[in-house]
């Protein structure tokens, strides 16, 4: 638990707003800004915030779905050398996407609609390790045993099974190549909640069984709770705090994390809520400040306007925040 299989250090991402007459971007729009963090291996990293705080964007760039416009991120497998993800190494770059995989948020607009369930988890087989006919089939049988299906599917397409078993075939998918680290993108949001428990049980007992690192994603603090050890909360793209599970459920510093907290609700009818704390539509604070959160905060000054929030150490919670400590 103690060494580093990812660290990322000040990461950009930018996208194109609107095009000039001679195709020139009129602007940009910054999804991820500055975001540094590490990853222990055996750990699950959560990364948790509302709908376009950047998420699914961080673990796209991790995964070079996107380039980044800036920063580092590296890789480090088991008896190997560090890799930077971000460079041009194709070679070696192929070599390590067989240990870093992505389950996808929808199970249904991820899995292509007409290919059979043998072909969806063994394509990367035929590419990495060269399987074909039988081999390939009772690879592709074994890893959908581990999942919790039957071999008997291999042949059918996706329309023919529900939401959690699509995504049991995605993980299946994720999978194949024995990866060490694993991105996870949403990857129970799309499910009723009785499959989700069945889905992130499932994700446990994978990782103690093939020594799995997770980045799980997720806007879900309920399943974060249950399923992560460390825990980021990024708000336009940026992480505000992050801290253990432990730590963050029980003492978050960031006003941005308690307002977050404070909406989870509680499965029991005899308990009393407490005071939930109310934010602003992010929709209507058109405010530009030097602290992005200070037009919907409760507890913003003049400083949060003009001088961008320093970032603080309180115990092992790192927070982005003037006041953090104080409030």
């Amino acid at each position: 638990m103690d060494e580093t299989i990812l660290k990322v250090r000040d990461l950009d991402m930018h996208f194109a707003v609107g095009t000039s007459l001679f195709g020139k971007p009129k602007s940009t729009m910054t999804a991820v800004d500055g975001v540094s963090f590490d990853v222990r291996r055996g750990e699950t990293f959560g990364v948790v915030g509302e709908s376009g705080s950047g998420k699914t964007t961080l673990g796209r760039c991790i995964m070079r779905i996107l380039q980044p416009a800036r920063g580092s991120i590296e890789f480090r497998g088991k008896d190997e050398d560090p890799v930077d993800l971000t460079g041009n190494n194709s070679e070696r770059l192929s070599q390590v996407w067989r240990d870093i995989r992505m389950i996808f948020q929808d199970p249904q607009s991820s899995l292509n609609p007409r290919l059979p369930v043998i072909e969806i988890v063994g394509q990367c087989l035929r590419k990495s390790e060269k399987l074909g006919g039988q081999a390939l089939a009772d690879r592709v049988a074994m890893l959908l045993k581990q999942v919790g299906m039957r071999p008997e599917v291999l042949h059918r397409y996706p329309g023919a099974f529900s939401g959690g078993q699509r995504q049991r075939i995605g993980i299946a998918r994720a999978l194949a190549t024995n990866p060490q680290l694993v991105v996870a993108d949403e990857a129970v949001s799309a499910l009723d909640v009785s499959i989700q428990a069945q889905t992130l049980n499932l994700m446990q007992d994978l990782q103690e069984q093939f020594d799995l690192t997770y980045i799980f994603i997720a806007h879900d603090l309920a399943v974060v709770e249950h399923i992560c050890d460390t825990v980021a909360v990024m708000y336009l793209g940026q992480f505000v705090e992050r801290a253990s599970k432990t730590t963050l459920f029980k003492n978050p510093q960031h006003p941005y994390t308690r307002a977050l907290l404070s909406a989870v609700p509680v499965p029991d009818p005899r308990a009393r809520q407490g005071k939930r704390r109310r934010l602003a539509p992010r929709e209507s604070s058109t405010e530009k400040t030097a602290c992005r959160f200070a037009p919907r905060c409760p507890h913003a000054t003049d400083i949060c306007k003009t001088q961008a929030p320093p970032r603080k150490r309180i115990g092992d919670t790192d927070v982005l925040c003037h006041f953090a400590g104080e409030i």
